[in-house]
């Protein structure tokens, strides 16, 4: 069976009630994932992306905030 260490990144409290969770996930194998929580009242999202994914997606997510 494969380990993977957890380590929670962040923990944020968004608009509406939301819940934002990030955490480093490494697998036994070398493979580094970021794992996301999304909160929505009694609904959960849980995603995870690698580092090209995460790479893009914080690019956007930086441009939009600066706007």
């Amino acid at each position: 069976m494969s380990e993977e260490i957890v380590s929670t990144l962040e923990q944020i409290a968004a608009p509406y009630g939301r819940d934002v969770k990030l955490e480093a996930v490494e697998h036994d194998s070398g493979l580094h994932l970021l794992r996301i929580h999304i909160r929505e009242g009694n609904r959960f999202t849980v995603m995870d992306i690698d580092r090209d994914t995460a790479l893009r997606w914080a690019t956007v997510m930086r441009t939009w905030a600066n706007v």
